[in-house]
């Protein structure tokens, strides 16, 4: 069998849909915290999990923008911008649709391109992309601690 270099591994699309699935999943780890934990419980100086979802949400909707056109606004995420759980909930859903949005103007030779995302982080978008999906398993772990630790059973990890 000839094999060419241009053999996929796996389909923008199926990229996506795992991610997605991963946003779903998050998605249920914040509604399964009580309102005041979510904004205010930490262990061990680690940020409360409204703030961790904020870096999420303020990452991933301008980091698909930037996928898409190379046009990258400054990461801005330390400050809490929302007060309730529900405000939080609405940016979530936001966000999803807009990756759903703008995930198909992306083009493919995109993912190949070296940019400096943020105006911080320079490589190819392939990588910056696996590095938001990334960065939410990685949060949302931290949430799962949180939920066990506050007495919660948190959502199936495989439930996406």
């Amino acid at each position: 069998m000839v094999r060419t270099a241009t053999a996929q591994v796996i389909t923008a699309r199926q990229v996506l849909d795992q991610w997605q699935g991963h946003r779903r999943l998050t998605r249920r780890v914040i509604a399964a915290f009580p309102e005041k934990e979510l904004f205010e419980f930490s262990i061990g100086g680690m940020r409360s999990f409204a703030l961790m979802a904020e870096e999420m949400i303020k990452m991933s909707g301008p980091g698909v923008k930037g996928l898409a056109t190379g046009i990258w606004e400054k990461l801005e995420w330390r400050e809490q911008t929302y007060k309730t759980k529900d405000e939080l909930l609405k940016a979530w859903d936001d966000t999803t649709e807009t990756i759903e949005e703008i995930w198909n103007k992306i083009p493919p030779y995109r993912f190949q391109d070296n940019d400096l995302a943020f105006g911080e982080y320079e490589g190819p978008l392939y990588g910056t992309l696996l590095y938001f999906i990334d960065n939410e398993v990685h949060h949302r772990g931290q949430g799962y601690v949180y939920l066990r630790a506050l007495g919660i059973e948190p959502p199936a990890f495989w439930m996406r």
